[in-house]
């Protein structure tokens, strides 16, 4: 056996990668992670950890109104985003140091610098050190896709956005997807108006037709604007430090923050894949097996990086699927059918498995049950939303093969219904479940 200074390098210390890093060396493998900014990736350090947590401030806004209608004198209320964006950072700056103990206390060694391949055994660090390991498992996850056109520097991505001096008035947000919605629903609450501009004629490509639809409905009742089929063609810096974004199909838009939306790319620009012979896609993302190995035999990839499935908790998954396979002696793979997903919106979604189209398309004959009801809470503080549940059957099997849903905490309904999803019930085992009144989840079991 070749001499090594580590059995396991890591490359990005984001969730899959601390988590394979950890239990990689909890079965006693010497183990390195090299990380170029601070422990926690994305989702923890600039993705849906603080997002989420200006989702929970942003719904204040709505929260303190409906107050009165339920008997609370509250007074006008102004928000303070310094307040707000302060504490979300602290947080981050807490979790953070928790996955440092993390690290720490599971004996891996942490660089902090950026790694770089050098060879099938290799790794060089930005401060000119090469050391050697046995396997390499890249976990760079995916960074914002920025456009070019002229202007578009005067732009900023999710990256940036948790960290603004001061809240702006007017927000272009460009992109359809989850990213872009999600940030719509928390600018406007914040007060801002909103201009979403997607070069598509629909957002949230790859969710549930009607779902989306309902929460395109609601977001433009609530007064947020829209802009389909437009492609940017320039964005001027105006005198007093604003934007004017000019698109295509559309008047010119003023704005004081313009946002970029619109994806997120494999980071693998600048790794040295190629000096170990590592097979990339056209997205520039690493082909892997089932076992995330890529087309060099020591080098494995897991999470955004993949491109397979950019979730946080399938991130995870993988680390832990690479670290049992690779130094616990327990081989087992990542099973990616009935992977939950949300959009934490206004109001949010929530779905696991296919979609109306998706289920017709694969399996024919299917039985389509819903229920568009107003939430309780909602009737009384007058708000008109209305809520929308959806599950598809497969018609010869009565199995239940998508689940989808908006409506006032959607997502934590539909994680314990993704459990029923996942283990194959039927209609009938719904049916024949009780349901618990009064709760919007309730409506579950009692689908027509």
């Amino acid at each position: 056996m070749a001499d090594y200074d580590y059995d396991l390098f890591v490359i990005g210390a984001g969730s899959g990668g601390v988590r394979a890093a950890r239990v990689s060396a909890a079965y006693g493998a010497k183990v390195a992670v090299a990380e170029e900014h601070r422990v926690g990736g994305t989702c923890v350090i600039r993705g849906c950890v603080p997002k989420k947590l200006l989702v929970y401030g942003a719904h204040f806004a709505e929260d303190l109104a409906d107050a009165r209608r339920f008997g609370w004198k509250v007074p006008e209320c102004a928000f303070d985003w310094p307040t707000l964006r302060d504490n979300v950072l602290a947080e981050v700056d807490r979790l953070n140091g928790i996955y440092i103990n993390t690290l720490n206390n599971n004996n891996v060694e942490i660089i902090n610098d950026t790694a770089t391949v050098a060879g099938p055994h290799e790794v060089q660090l930005k401060s000119g050190r090469t050391m050697t390991a046995r396997t390499i498992l890249v976990a760079t996850g995916a960074w914002p896709v920025i456009p070019s056109f002229p202007g578009a520097e005067h732009g900023i991505t999710s990256n940036e956005v948790f960290h603004l001096d001061v809240l702006p008035k007017r927000v272009v947000i460009a992109g359809g997807g989850y990213i872009a919605n999600e940030f719509a629903g928390i600018f406007h609450e914040f007060g801002a108006h909103v201009t979403l501009v997607n070069r598509s004629d629909q957002i949230l490509r790859g969710y549930d037709e009607q779902i989306r639809d309902r929460l395109l409905q609601i977001s433009m009742t609530k007064g947020i604007e829209f802009r389909f089929n437009a492609n940017f063609e320039k964005v001027e810096k105006q005198e007093d430090g604003s934007l004017m974004v000019h698109v295509t199909n559309a008047e010119p838009i003023p704005a004081d923050m313009l946002l970029f939306a619109i994806g997120r790319r494999p980071k693998t620009d600048g790794l040295g894949l190629e000096t170990a012979g590592v097979a990339l896609d056209d997205q520039g993302a690493i082909k892997v097996d089932g076992d995330s190995r890529s087309s060099c035999e020591s080098i494995f990839a897991i999470g955004d990086v993949t491109n397979r499935v950019q979730l946080t908790p399938v991130a995870i998954r993988e680390g832990q699927a690479f670290a049992d396979t690779q130094f616990g002696g327990k081989p087992h793979r990542v099973d990616y059918s009935a992977i939950p997903s949300a959009v934490f919106s206004n109001p949010p979604m929530a779905g696991v498995g296919m979609t109306e189209a998706e289920a017709r398309n694969t399996l024919g004959a299917v039985k389509v049950y819903t229920s568009d009801f107003r939430p309780m809470k909602n009737v009384l503080a007058d708000r008109h939303e209305r809520a929308l549940y959806k599950m598809i059957v497969a018609a010869e099997t009565e199995k239940v093969v998508g689940l989808h849903m908006i409506g006032p905490d959607a997502p934590e309904i539909l994680q314990a219904a993704a459990v029923a999803v996942k283990a194959g019930l039927t209609k009938q085992d719904f049916d024949d479940t009780v349901a618990l009144h009064p709760s919007m989840a309730e409506e579950l079991v009692l689908l027509r």
